[in-house]
């Protein structure tokens, strides 16, 4: 990653060259780190990076906004499937679902607005 002016500029995130070692992961949720591309916005729109450590869940959470997810190596799932390197997902809405990676991940995260976490019926 670089910065151009007040650009971020990231060459090689889908062709898996991407060195994301180097960056300042910070604790999000147990086994889940996050680099946070810009904080959230007064309305709440938020953009990071995320990395699944193997094994490693989100738990189950309500989507106030659109949320899009570029899956950029590993793979992760939720009840709707499993998702590998290359796979864009959108989120609508209303929509609520809990996310783990089974042999880890790192994901593109961009959030229109906050989500709210759900009581788990695990």
């Amino acid at each position: 990653m670089s910065t151009q002016g007040a650009a971020l500029v990231w060459p090689g995130l889908l062709h898996g060259v991407a060195d994301f070692s180097t960056l300042a992961w910070q604790s999000f949720h147990p086994g889940v780190e996050i680099v946070e591309l810009y904080p959230p916005t007064a309305d709440g729109a938020h953009a990071a990076l995320l990395r699944y450590e193997p094994g490693a869940c989100v738990p189950l959470h309500v989507h106030a906004g659109m949320e899009h997810i570029l899956v950029l190596q590993g793979s992760q799932r939720d009840e709707h499937g499993e998702y590998r390197a290359g796979t864009l997902v959108v989120n609508r809405p209303g929509t609520r679902h809990r996310v783990c990676s089974d042999a880890g991940c790192v994901v593109l995260a961009i959030w229109q607005r906050p989500v709210q976490l759900l009581p788990s019926s695990d």
